[in-house]
């Protein structure tokens, strides 16, 4: 090959670089998609027709791919997946300190509300959730305001706590934790987290009936027992940039094991969303924001993403 087509080559690649950073700030994160898993079997699960479970993570509303008008149409398309039970897996705001530039905080809780489903909407925190509460974060206790802003909208915090959902195939007992780096903000002296699994464990009774956790980070699922037939969880964004299957950066201690999509070990099963906003980068490239759809009882694996 001589310089010519060497030179070629080197300006091909630069432009088709140029043309993928293009596309990551100014297209992929503003698609949407609704990602479709089915977990079976689900322990304990007897109805006659599938559960269908919608989640959404890391809205981080009010950041540069998220404003406060895309909510709506999140909230539509929420709405159009018919699901009997919504999940809201954390991280809604996008700035790690109050600015003046956020968006009111009932201004989007109140289109969340909105979100119908059978057996209900239930939410637990992110870290930039604590975060964004100074107060909060000096107490190393809550309710935060974020918890205070979803609550006072009908929209319920599971903080290490579990309810029982009595659906029409069987009880359902639904965890959430606390945010596992709620207090490890820049500069902390007293980093850690709000969050509290032998708490939420022991109120889970082993009773046959299936049991599901909202995570927010999905580290916690090396802890995670057999009792819990699934955890849900988002944080990673997918690692906001994905190749083949490959996340070369992942706020996880465990790095791409964790980074993305359903995750199976020793039996459970784990389903970490892409999330939907972005955090520190307005950049998507792979991994585009997404809608979860879980489905039990339907059979089969993890279907594509459409």
């Amino acid at each position: 090959m001589n310089r010519r087509h060497l030179l070629k080559l080197a300006a091909g690649m630069a432009l088709a670089a140029f043309g993928g950073i293009g596309y990551g700030f100014a297209w992929e994160p503003q698609r949407l998609r609704v990602a479709r898993y089915s977990v079976v079997p689900l322990a304990g699960w007897r109805g006659a027709r599938p559960l269908r479970i919608a989640a959404l993570s890391d809205l981080h509303v009010g950041g540069p791919t998220i404003p406060l008008a895309r909510v709506a149409d999140i909230v539509a398309a929420m709405e159009a997946l018919d699901a009997d039970l919504v999940l809201l897996l954390g991280d809604f705001i996008a700035s790690r300190k109050p600015r003046l530039t956020d968006p009111p905080l009932d201004a989007w809780t109140s289109q969340l509300a909105k979100i119908r489903s059978r057996y209900g909407i239930f939410a637990i925190l992110g870290n930039h959730d604590w975060w964004h509460d100074p107060e909060a974060l000096l107490a190393r206790r809550g309710p935060t305001i974020v918890e205070r802003a979803l609550e006072e909208a009908g929209i319920q915090v599971l903080n290490n706590r579990a309810v029982r959902i009595e659906t029409a195939g069987a009880p359902l007992w639904l965890g959430g934790l606390g945010d596992q780096v709620a207090f490890d903000t820049e500069g902390s002296r007293h980093p850690g987290g709000a969050d509290d699994l032998p708490a939420l464990l022991r109120q889970i009774p082993d009773d046959g009936n299936p049991a599901i956790i909202m995570a927010h980070e999905p580290d916690i699922f090396v802890q995670v027992p057999d009792r819990i037939a699934l955890t849900l969880s988002g944080h990673t964004h997918g690692g906001q940039l994905r190749f083949f299957g490959y996340s070369p950066f992942v706020p996880s201690r465990y790095g791409n094991r964790f980074a993305y999509g359903q995750v199976r070990e020793k039996g459970r099963d784990l389903i970490v969303s892409g999330g939907l906003g972005t955090s520190r980068i307005p950049m998507r490239l792979g991994v585009p924001p997404e809608i979860l759809l879980v489905e039990f009882g339907a059979g089969g694996e993890r279907a594509n993403a459409a």
